[in-house]
């Protein structure tokens, strides 16, 4: 227990299933998937991650000008990229803001979080992707997070930490 934390310092997607961190068996599919997934981080990415915070649940209306003028509050930006489907153009509701400094980018990390933009509240965190050992994104049965209502909550995230 001494390694205990509610924040996970490497990705395991069996732990992530679980809300102490502490179960042996996965209780659903996608915990099975993510364990037998192996996910190459996208070589197309760039910029620092440690400089980069991941933006969610935004609208999907909302637009790079809309998140550049909300997270320049924090500091000087070096980019902003918008994740938008391939195919349609249309936004999938998460973004990457890239600072030029590491002040700017734990000041928007702890007070960008929860905030409303064009009507929806964001969850901010860092760049997980290229960070955090073993990472499994969501897609692939693994992330963080989730909704009750789906039974597929991801633990040991921001979101929400183990208990």
């Amino acid at each position: 227990m001494a390694d205990w934390a509610p924040i996970a310092k490497e990705y395991d997607p069996l732990k992530a299933g679980s809300i102490d961190g502490t179960d042996e068996e996965p209780h659903d599919r996608a915990i099975w998937r993510a364990m037998l997934a192996r996910y190459v981080p996208n070589k197309g990415v760039t910029g620092d991650p440690h400089l980069t915070l991941f933006v969610a649940r935004l609208n999907l209306q909302t637009t790079e000008e809309k998140l550049k003028e909300v997270f320049s509050r924090y500091g000087d930006i070096r980019k902003i990229r918008l994740v938008r489907d391939l195919v349609t153009g249309f936004s999938k509701g998460y973004a990457f803001v890239e600072y030029k400094e590491e002040r700017a980018l734990l000041k928007a990390h702890r007070d960008a979080n929860r905030l409303v933009i064009d009507q929806h509240e964001i969850f901010v965190d860092f760049e997980l992707e290229r960070t955090l050992k073993g990472w499994i994104p969501r897609r692939l049965g693994g992330g963080f997070g989730g909704k009750k209502e789906s039974g597929q909550l991801r633990f040991g995230g921001r979101d929400r930490p183990f208990r």
